[in-house]
């Protein structure tokens, strides 16, 4: 069994990093207790702040020798992703801290591979953890109280987090590995289409399915830059829309770079760029007044692309088409790219579709291996999603 990991700051949380390294102990883990402070340890400690420090690219004194702490912290951070990369026995990590802490904790805690167990004892995990966990497995556990030493909550908090990782790693799932795996994306709007694709390609693939909501695209290119990862079927990029509109969900500027760094076979189509995603309607920016809208729930509002917007995004995703050397295979349905836009539906536009149809086929540069084809279906159609695996299947390797 490998080590885990109980981190933290030990000059200001030492008799929480004691107690719950003695909780991880108590259920039968290795525990090693590694400080990531900038000051002397209030405890003894097994990996000193020092030894972390080592690992920062410019040397100690770039962690420890500042007097400003918000630089501390930063460099911190980056020493501890380092440290972390270059050990190969964590078979999980607890952290515990608050602002400062918990920044450099799950910043090494997002160097670790998906799957590997990892939990924050966080002051802040009641409230936006976006920034923390990213696109990683992270669980935040909100610490209730303050840590400012051990009282009747904090003991229950730290020993269940104790009791926690120790059996998560002690009893990790087994894993089939006879089945290379495949990454697609889904939104709500396209489901019917991405599980019929699933559906045909599960028995010879292990099918990943992520949610297009912006940490969704994020999180099946790591794992495709990662390796783990045989091929692609991107339907939905939606993301996109939210990236260059102001939406909530929105990608990064990185979308679509792993599947050009890795040149994995990609089948891709425009799955929901249909849509701007918003929270509550009265959220939604003022300059937007008067535009089409469907309210999906009353904490969600989605915005129709307009045909101007459609030529942008049909641009920029050609743009990032073109970057790519691997087999990539382009699927536009003519007859509608989401749930809501059909033939009687509340964002049925063909003039918005064929926009966005004609940019992408203007900017792609069309090799033997980058290809967009259209298609007489609706996104949704089953004949769609019959002409996705086929196209999936041509240019797979196996």
């Amino acid at each position: 069994m490998g080590h885990i990991l109980v981190v933290g700051t030990a000059d200001t949380k030492g008799e929480e990093l004691a107690y719950l390294a003695s909780c991880v102990r108590s259920a039968g883990g290795h525990a090693l207790v590694i400080d990531v402070g900038t000051r002397a340890p209030a405890i003894a400690v097994d990996i000193a702040a020092t030894t972390v420090a080592a690992a920062h690219p410019q040397g100690i004194t770039a962690v420890l020798g500042s007097d400003d702490r918000g630089t501390a912290v930063a460099a911190m951070g980056e020493a501890f992703t380092r440290y972390v990369a270059g050990r190969s026995d964590i078979a999980g990590m607890v952290g515990i801290g608050g602002g400062g802490g918990t920044s450099i904790v799950t910043q090494g805690m997002r160097q670790l591979p998906l799957g590997i167990p990892k939990l924050m004892v966080s002051t802040l995990a009641s409230g936006d953890v976006s920034g923390f966990v990213g696109v990683s497995d992270i669980v935040m556990i909100p610490a209730i109280t303050d840590m400012a030493g051990l009282n009747r909550l904090s003991r229950s908090i730290l020993n269940n987090a104790g009791q926690a990782i120790a059996a998560m790693v002690a009893h990790p799932v087994e894993q089939a590995q006879d089945k290379p795996a495949l990454g697609l994306t889904m939104f709500g709007v396209t489901t019917p289409c991405v599980t019929a694709i699933a559906a045909q390609l599960r028995d010879d693939y292990d099918c990943l399915i992520f949610h297009a909501t912006g940490t969704g695209g994020r999180t099946v290119e790591k794992l495709a830059d990662s390796g783990l990862l045989h091929g692609m079927l991107d339907i939905t990029t939606t993301e996109v829309c939210d990236l260059l509109f102001g939406g909530v969900l929105p990608a990064t500027e990185d979308r679509f770079g792993a599947i050009a760094r890795t040149k994995l076979p990609c089948v891709m189509s425009v799955g929901a760029v249909d849509m701007i995603n918003f929270w509550a309607l009265e959220t939604m920016p003022a300059h937007y007044a008067g535009r089409r809208i469907y309210r999906h729930n009353p904490n969600v509002t989605l915005m129709r692309t307009t045909v101007e917007e459609n030529v942008e995004i049909g641009r920029w995703i050609g743009d990032r088409l073109n970057q790519c050397q691997g087999p990539v295979h382009m699927l536009l349905p003519q007859n509608g790219v989401s749930a809501l836009d059909i033939e009687g539906g509340a964002f049925w536009d063909p003039a918005a579709d064929a926009a966005l149809f004609d940019a992408l086929e203007q900017t792609v540069h069309h090799t033997a291996s980058r290809r967009v084809t259209r298609l007489p279906f609706h996104i949704n159609a089953p004949e769609f999603a019959d002409a996705a695996v086929r196209s999936f299947r041509e240019i797979s390797p196996n």
